[in-house]
């Protein structure tokens, strides 16, 4: 057991993977990653969820709510619907809340469960590790069979199987840049795209071939330095995760001193890693997880299912590369809930309920009442005052609305829009009209009269707003 604490020891304190990347080498070169075809309990799990995900990727575009799409981040035309419900610029705080509400989700599920979301649902993961990487497979064959390709000359076989390569990777990038787009402007644009001449929308086409330029080269050459070199997320595990996260970690205690396995040789002295790297050659990212928690690991279980294999042909129990924490494995037990977990979950419900309140009590009609710039107030015939008002509204429905304004709190002042007609607004559109405000002047009582405005629709009020009213103050 004394050799086992050394052997953590040390663990602990060889740092110097830490200075490197696997994927370059000392001259910084890339070092082109050939992961060994994945297999086991997981990589099927995996491969269930995968489905799961990616079905709802593809069909999200045709999913309404509501008659309203499941998901649209339209910013060209900056409207937003998620999961059925629209959100307007001027739902900018329902939207920022939202964002920070999902930061603090995204911080909270790293801290207690650290990159598991870029191992199981991360769609570069899920693309290249479960799309782009078994159509490899099935083209070039296992890890060996493609270094032998790469190094091989270009004749007949090696053309063709790169040509049926890449040509599948150009389709299946176009599918994922029609789907993103849209997801971005609608898919009924993107229908009108697809089946006009690129003349008629020079700028949607434009889009659609940049997204699939973009996504082909990541997939067939950018590949995990995405999630190396570019992902934030990435950068973030290294202040949010700590010795209780849980991660893929190998067990040093019941592994080390490793050493190789040979027929007849007594193992009693020896860990259970018996140091055949099949964990690092069925990396995606080219580590050895036996080095503890690193950059470019993705928790994808990759060297799980290639640990437990050995482990069945060498009679030992399965375990030794699993999920768990350092502290887990150093102490024997693991603790989810810390006063770190705790904190962070409060804020997270206090932002949950914020967000809800705000999502339950916002309008989806929003009325901005001004005063016309430059305009005193007039006095009638009759002695009664007048302002004129640029009334806006904003209709965050998906329906034509026909509004009224009336004054909530003086029934003896009116407002009338100028001009013949309803104010119709259009569904996920504005309107604008010009309205006429009247006071007897026996009501006005100081220089600037704060009035309620209520927007009313088929005679139920949905929204109110208020505005100052100008005029003389009565000497009664």
């Amino acid at each position: 057991m004394s050799e086992r604490r050394d052997m953590e020891d040390l663990y602990q304190f060889d740092q110097e993977f830490k200075d490197t990347i696997a994927t370059v080498d000392e001259k910084g070169k890339r070092v082109w990653v050939y992961p060994k075809k994945p297999s086991g309990r997981f990589h099927k799990l995996r491969i269930l969820v995968t489905v799961v995900l990616l079905g709802i990727l593809f069909a999200g575009p045709f999913i309404t709510i509501g008659g309203r799409p499941f998901l649209l981040l339209n910013i060209f035309e900056r409207k937003f619907v998620i999961l059925g419900q629209a959100f307007w610029p001027q739902d900018f705080f329902l939207l920022a809340l939202l964002l920070i509400t999902f930061f603090v989700f995204i911080i909270l599920f790293t801290v207690v469960f650290g990159r598991v979301w870029c191992g199981w649902a991360c769609p570069q993961t899920l693309f290249m590790e479960m799309v782009f990487r078994k159509i490899e497979y099935w083209i070039e064959g296992d890890a060996n069979q493609q270094r032998k390709l790469d190094k091989s000359p270009w004749n007949f076989d090696k053309i063709r199987k790169r040509a049926v390569k890449h040509f599948i990777f150009i389709a299946i990038s176009l599918l994922i840049s029609h789907t993103v787009m849209a997801y971005l402007i609608g898919i009924d644009q993107v229908k009108e795209i697809v089946s006009q001449p690129p003349s008629e929308h020079w700028a949607g086409f434009i889009g659609l071939m940049a997204f699939t330029g973009i996504f082909y080269w990541v997939f067939s050459w950018f590949r995990e330095q995405a999630c190396v070199a570019v992902c934030p997320y990435g950068r973030l595990q290294g202040v949010l995760l700590d010795k209780k996260s849980i991660a893929v970690m190998y067990d040093w205690l019941r592994g080390e001193p490793r050493g190789k396995l040979k027929k007849g040789d007594v193992q009693e002295e020896k860990g259970d890693c018996i140091d055949c790297k099949l964990c690092v050659h069925a990396c995606p990212t080219g580590i050895d997880i036996r080095n503890g928690t690193q950059l470019e690991c993705v928790n994808c279980t990759a060297c799980i299912d290639a640990c437990d294999d050995v482990m069945l042909k060498i009679n030992k129990p399965k375990g030794l590369i699993r999920y768990s924490s350092h502290d887990a494995i150093k102490q024997g037990k693991q603790k989810l809930f810390t006063p770190r977990v705790a904190a962070y979950t409060v804020v997270l419900t206090l932002l949950v309920g914020i967000f809800a309140f705000s999502l339950a009590t916002r309008s989806d009609i929003e009325a901005t009442v001004l005063k016309v710039p430059g305009q005193l107030y007039q006095k009638t015939e009759e002695g009664d005052i007048t302002n004129l008002y640029n009334v806006q509204f904003v209709n965050k429905t998906f329906e034509d609305i026909t509004l009224e304004l009336k004054i909530e709190d003086a029934p003896e002042v009116t407002i009338s829009k100028v001009g013949e007609g309803e104010m119709l607004v259009p569904a996920n559109g504005l309107a604008e009209g010009v309205y006429f405000i009247r006071m007897p002047q026996g009501n006005v009582k100081s220089a600037k009269t704060t009035l309620t405005i209520g927007v009313y629709a088929n005679g139920k009020r949905i929204d109110k707003t208020a505005t100052k009213f100008l005029g003389p103050v009565s000497s009664n």
